[in-house]
């Protein structure tokens, strides 16, 4: 997840780059191998995560060439180790604030200012909160938002999933290693998530699901005892007993800090099928401008994409 708070305080000279990766998940790690294979010498500042929101994902089953499925973490680290084998430099830094008006262009962040002659925006997005009574006091102590992150602590417990998509059911299927019983609830009678994940959630003898409800609070002082669910059907609500809420209702792209310098629609940016934004010479991928897909192996090609495109706009203002 890339962090966009922070004031940078650093008064030393700004450091220069030719290609400036904003986030270091499939999109940025993709961007940086290709960038490095044509050595233009790439920056990644990678955030707060490393893999980005695919390095919190126990199994990823559907990225080419692991036939057995590869842990978000370890693809992560195989994407970082490629891009530095080739002259990429991976860096922990966040961005917090980015001046595209002026050439180069002028990047702050937690560790010091850099400047670019073209950057690449990767940063990802961030899990969607439901926004209800006691989720926000009650993070960390029974809410998550991260079941590979968190599942080990709820060990033979109860727990809550919210969401109908394919990261629910994933993270559901996966808590069930440690909890004692995965209720899942969505506010529809029908799942998004894809077929094969539907069947493995609905055959595990874990799993039970309640349809057409939204929790509407996390209930609990010191820690999570129990949510409040209502029927959007019947608007009946009742009590549910829990230890755990887990919630995985989509994400929102980490893009606030572009807002007024680039194109964007619904917290996106734009770009066009060369992943060119508003502004020449910035280019963007992964989550943070792909509303419809949100895959790894999509965001890794949209990397690469932004790479060839920058390495050829560096060229053209060659001459």
């Amino acid at each position: 997840m890339f962090n966009l708070s922070g004031i940078s305080s650093s008064n030393a000279a700004p450091r220069h780059a030719r290609v400036l990766i904003l986030g270091a998940g499939p999109a940025g790690l993709s961007a940086a191998l290709y960038a490095a294979r044509a050595e233009l010498q790439p920056i990644v500042l990678t955030g707060t995560q490393i893999g980005g929101q695919a390095a919190l994902t126990h199994t990823i089953e559907n990225y080419p060439g692991f036939p057995e499925g590869v842990g978000g973490a370890e693809l992560g680290d195989l994407f970082q180790k490629q891009a530095e084998r080739f002259g990429a430099t991976v860096e922990f830094g966040s961005a917090h604030r980015v001046d595209l008006s002026a050439r180069p262009f002028q990047i702050e962040t937690d560790s010091g200012q850099y400047t670019a002659d073209t950057l690449i925006i990767a940063t990802g997005a961030s899990p969607n909160h439901l926004n209800v009574p006691g989720e926000a006091e009650l993070t960390g102590r029974g809410v998550s938002y991260c079941g590979t992150c968190d599942g080990w602590f709820f060990k033979d417990k109860k727990v809550v999933v919210v969401g109908g998509g394919d990261s629910a059911l994933e993270e559901g299927i996966f808590l069930t290693r440690f909890a004692s019983s995965v209720t899942i609830v969505h506010r529809r009678d029908t799942l998004r998530a894809g077929a094969i994940l539907q069947k493995r959630a609905r055959e595990n003898p874990k799993i039970d699901f309640i349809w057409n409800t939204v929790v509407t609070e996390a209930v609990g002082q010191d820690k999570l005892t129990g949510v409040r669910l209502k029927n959007l059907q019947t608007g009946e609500e009742r009590l549910f007993p829990t230890d755990g809420l887990f919630i995985f209702i989509g994400h929102t792209p980490n893009t606030q800090m572009f807002a007024g310098q680039l194109e964007m629609e619904n917290g996106y940016i734009k770009v066009d099928e060369r992943m060119r934004t508003s502004v020449a010479g910035v280019f963007a991928a992964g989550e943070a401008a792909d509303p419809h897909f949100k895959q790894v192996v999509v965001s890794a090609g949209m990397g690469a994409a932004a790479a060839i495109e920058a390495t050829r706009y560096l060229q053209e203002m060659a001459g």
